[in-house]
């Protein structure tokens, strides 16, 4: 299916990268790949030292709420050992043109959860929202990873901005613990897009990038998480007919 609502024609690109021989390019790709090595090698240093962390409990009586009302933290655990959460930003009352981008970005990246499940761990989404006005976003956009709103859950917020990842692992006795949180660029592991793009010629193409003079770039005042006025995702789902981008109301 194409979208109609995202570029349709290519890139414009005033210059592209110098042409070389086979040989060159990969003498210049094998040079480059020593730097790769090195930052792969640094990020398993990263995440042994992640492994490593203390934790802190997360108190019994903490509770979100989903599609069964309010129910422990626990059980949004799914039975597994580990649970990973995402905290969705909501503007309340907002419609749905002005929730947040960032976050609709980061959930839509969710993909299946079969390889998480088969290593114990359960991935869902918190929103800052009440469930009640929500879900039906989540809903709309066809989201498969649970939601739940932590709205009233002040032990899981700590103090923090919506917009992180948070990491929980529970014991055999019911308790709850927190092993690691991120934010911002943090939250850009589940962005597997950013991963992409990254490899290609042109990158993001995102102003803030060290890129040649004269690679293409975002058009001034377009932000990189929206579309025609609404976050990027919205369009899927209005191209696929659900929803007229005109309708009242809050899509």
């Amino acid at each position: 299916m194409t979208s109609r609502r995202l570029p349709l024609e290519p890139v414009l690109a005033r210059v592209l990268p110098p042409i070389a021989d086979r040989g060159t390019w990969q003498s210049e790709l094998d040079t480059l790949l020593i730097r790769e090595k090195a930052h792969t090698r640094e990020g398993d240093a990263i995440a042994a030292a992640r492994r490593r962390l203390p934790m802190v409990a997360v108190p019994a009586t903490t509770t979100v709420v989903g599609a069964a009302g309010e129910i422990p933290i626990l059980d949004a655990f799914e039975g597994r050992r580990m649970l990973i959460a995402y905290f969705h930003m909501w503007h309340d009352g907002q419609p749905w043109p002005d929730q947040c981008e960032g976050c609709t970005f980061c959930a839509s990246q969710m993909q299946r959860p079969e390889y998480l499940h088969s290593r114990d761990i359960t991935l869902a989404i918190f929103s800052e929202g009440t469930y009640e006005e929500s879900s039906p976003y989540a809903e709309f956009l066809g989201h498969i990873t649970p939601w739940y709103s932590a709205r009233e859950s002040p032990e899981l917020i700590a103090g923090r901005h919506f917009g992180f990842h948070a990491c929980y692992l529970r014991d055999d006795d019911g308790g709850v613990y927190e092993t690691y949180w991120t934010t911002g660029r943090g939250a850009e592991t589940q962005l597997w897009s950013y991963g992409l793009m990254d490899l290609t010629a042109f990158g993001r193409q995102e102003p803030w990038e060290d890129s040649p003079d004269g690679w293409p770039r975002l058009p001034r005042g377009q932000h990189q998480w929206r579309t025609d006025g609404r976050p990027t995702a919205h369009w899927a789902v209005i191209d696929a007919g659900s929803v007229s981008p005109e309708a009242p109301g809050r899509p």
